[in-house]
């Protein structure tokens, strides 16, 4: 799949879709690519659909999203 056919799948695609796409995304890429797709807002609104779908990843994500919820930069 090309960068952008996953764009628009990411965006485009039914709703279960478009939360697999990221959980698919966030398990596999470097985070810091996750942002080229997406943003930290976006990923906190949609994290507790998305955290079935990040295996070995979600203690990460978790960590980090506590963190900057913290730190006031999401779930203001």
């Amino acid at each position: 799949m090309t960068v952008a056919e996953f764009r628009r799948r990411l965006t485009a695609a039914s709703l279960p879709e478009q939360t697999r796409m990221l959980g698919k995304l966030m398990r596999e890429a470097r985070d810091t690519d996750v942002w080229k797709f997406t943003t930290p807002e976006e990923v906190w609104r949609k994290l507790p659909e998305v955290s079935r779908h990040l295996g070995r990843r979600r203690a990460f994500w978790g960590f980090l999203f506590d963190l900057w919820q913290r730190e006031g930069l999401v779930g203001k």
